[in-house]
């Protein structure tokens, strides 16, 4: 077990006061048998009104509504988690499930649903990627989703994008390139043209290599860099029959949650957007808009109190 802070700000900059919409939040993480939030800190400048709800994947979402014009819009997360990911996780799959191709029982298709079926068609592409991860005429599922992980952090350049929302599964493979995201959802759907069910992650990535105060270069197995930190971060998980729902981060050739921090989970990209919200004045009142974020070992809030 290790005790992760999570530091989350975001700022905007505005040339004259403007007056602000509503604002959606997804950046608190929910409990589980591998990780416990042990505490949480929301900062909003200016006030706001504040409601908590859940989604319709059961994310936690805090919605701010603002009553007073500012010319800076400030949110500041700050979470402490307890995390328990093996760093050398086994999955022990039902037997029918070993190898691919596998049908899901039928209740668990009913429940699964959409996240078992495409949400971008192309023209046959994505599935022909996916199939070239077969070894023959039994490959091992484990092994074909290590592989296709892997080839993703080996083969793909990854590249931080400000423009929001992500590219097309289809444009990412042709490109080679792209951020976390579309690495995301090209991983998901070609595990789904394969007929495996996943979906979509929103959260974090702690790098090992940087403690508080240092300046260590960012490294995870095998020494390669960390992508993703400093920002938010997006995988998958793959629902596989005995083992549930797995993780798998292309973007990091990370399998397993070992230094993976769930926020929430969603069908779709679009479903799983960390901040969104908008402001009532002239487009060119916008001046900038801030991100950091801090993935540290330990409890900052503890040492703030101190």
């Amino acid at each position: 077990m290790q005790v992760l802070s999570i530091i989350h700000r975001t700022e905007y900059s505005y040339r004259e006061p403007v007056r602000f919409g509503e604002h959606r939040l997804l950046f608190r993480p929910r409990d589980s048998h591998d990780m416990r939030l042990v505490d949480s800190r929301l900062k909003i400048l200016p006030a706001s009104n504040v409601r908590w709800m859940h989604d319709v994947f059961s994310n936690s979402v805090a919605v701010a509504r603002f009553d007073d014009p500012a010319d800076r819009l400030l949110f500041e997360s700050v979470i402490v988690v307890e995390h328990y990911a093996a760093s050398a996780p086994v999955f022990e799959i039902a037997e029918h499930a070993r190898y691919l191709p596998f049908a899901y029982a039928l209740d668990d298709l009913q429940d699964l649903g959409r996240t078992a079926t495409r949400h971008h068609p192309d023209d046959g592409k994505i599935e022909a990627w996916a199939r070239s991860f077969f070894t023959g005429e039994k490959t091992e599922t484990l092994d074909l989703l290590r592989r296709m992980t892997e080839s993703v952090r080996a083969d793909f350049a990854y590249r931080p994008r400000e423009e929001e929302g992500v590219q097309s599964p289809s444009e990412t493979l042709l490109r080679k390139r792209g951020t976390c995201r579309d690495f995301a959802l090209l991983m998901m759907e070609a595990v789904r043209a394969l007929g495996l069910a996943a979906r979509f992650v929103t959260g974090y990535v702690f790098d090992p290599a940087v403690e508080v105060g240092g300046g260590v270069v960012n490294s995870i197995h095998g020494g390669q860099a960390v992508q993703g930190a400093g920002a938010t971060h997006a995988w998958v998980q793959v629902y596989l029959p005995g083992a549930g729902w797995v993780e798998y981060d292309p973007t990091n050739g990370i399998i397993g949650g070992e230094n993976l921090i769930r926020v929430g989970v969603a069908r779709d990209p679009s479903q799983a957007i960390p901040l969104q919200g908008s402001y009532f004045g002239p487009a060119e009142a916008f001046v900038k808009m801030d991100v950091c974020v801090d993935v540290l070992r330990g409890n900052v809030l503890e040492s703030r109190a101190a």
